[in-house]
């Protein structure tokens, strides 16, 4: 079972502080590992900070102004009816899980989740497959709620209209049920940031953490030799493969030399004409000063290095 919570009158700024409450399906699958842009730590940082992350580009608004006609075209595809819930979805049986769904699906027991893709991530939705993070967010809302189905319908820009039905599979709902407990009880609520998963995610959390050193400060650095031998190992592997790759290249250049494509049957190469214009900031700051300082954007970034003793 679980309490509904309504939103229709809610602020965004309460809604987002709803949101830190508990865990929803757009945090399953970075929890999971299975997110491309997020990761656990991101969802820990989103859980336990006071920052409330109102992040916004023109891809999510475009996301949310098409979330509409998203559902119309399912409506027309599948001759279903569909409609808003306006509300919070939280689970009793587990508190920490949430669930703030796109639409309910009249006379059925199912729900339906509304996405827009780019024609350039048309391939992770080819021969029906289904990215894995929405995929995951899909069965968290079958664990929220209890209903035993959920469908996921896709635009892809100009390209196509796609979707697809997803049943209830008691194995995945109750191994993503316990990463979460799991997540939430040992992560968030004593304050236990997870481990490094080496993504790009990842540092830009530790960034936000971490902004600034304490100049001087020293810390023993303890258990960590093993690691940095291995670093050092795959640090000199990768500069042999890209060593490697950049000759490969070169070997193409000078095949190419003042040609600007090459085709095989398997491959197309570019070596094009690229225009770009860049400020002279050395020569800006030596001939008019007074305009780079005005223009200058002071910040304090850290720099990560490892030598050995």
């Amino acid at each position: 079972m679980y309490e509904k919570i309504p939103t229709a009158g809610l602020s965004r700024e309460d809604w987002l502080r709803l949101r830190k409450t508990g865990i929803g399906g757009s945090d399953a699958g970075a929890i999971c590992g299975l997110n491309p842009y997020a990761g656990p730590m991101n969802v820990y940082l989103d859980k336990t900070s006071d920052m409330l992350s109102d992040e916004d580009n023109e891809s999510m608004r475009q996301g949310r102004d098409l979330e509409d006609y998203v559902a119309r075209r399912f409506m027309e595809e599948t001759g279903l009816k569909v409609h808003r819930s306006n509300m919070m979805y939280r689970s009793k049986e587990n508190p920490f899980m949430l669930a703030d769904i796109d639409r309910i699906i009249v006379g059925q027991d199912a729900g339906l989740e509304c996405k827009t893709a780019s024609a350039y991530s048309s391939d992770k939705w080819k021969d029906g497959e289904i990215p894995p993070h929405y995929l995951i967010q899909c069965y968290h809302y079958m664990a929220v709620t209890g209903k035993k189905e959920w469908y996921i319908a896709v635009v892809i820009l100009g390209q196509d209209f796609k979707y697809a039905k997803i049943t209830w599979d008691e194995a995945i709902i109750q191994n993503l049920t316990a990463i979460e407990s799991d997540f939430w009880n040992n992560h968030i609520v004593p304050g236990n940031m997870p481990d490094p998963d080496g993504s790009k995610a990842c540092d830009e959390v530790l960034e936000q953490y971490f902004k600034v050193s304490r100049k001087g400060l020293t810390v023993p650095l303890i258990g960590f030799d093993e690691k940095l031998k291995r670093r050092a190992e795959l640090k000199e592997l990768i500069d042999k493969l890209e060593r490697e790759q950049n000759q490969i290249d070169q070997e193409i250049k000078l095949y190419m030399k003042e040609n600007e494509i090459a085709v095989s049957d398997h491959y197309r190469v570019t070596w094009a004409n690229v225009e770009s214009s860049r400020v002279d900031t050395k020569r800006l700051k030596a001939e008019r000063p007074e305009i780079y300082q005005d223009y200058l954007n002071a910040g304090v970034s850290r720099r990560f290095t490892v030598k050995a003793a």
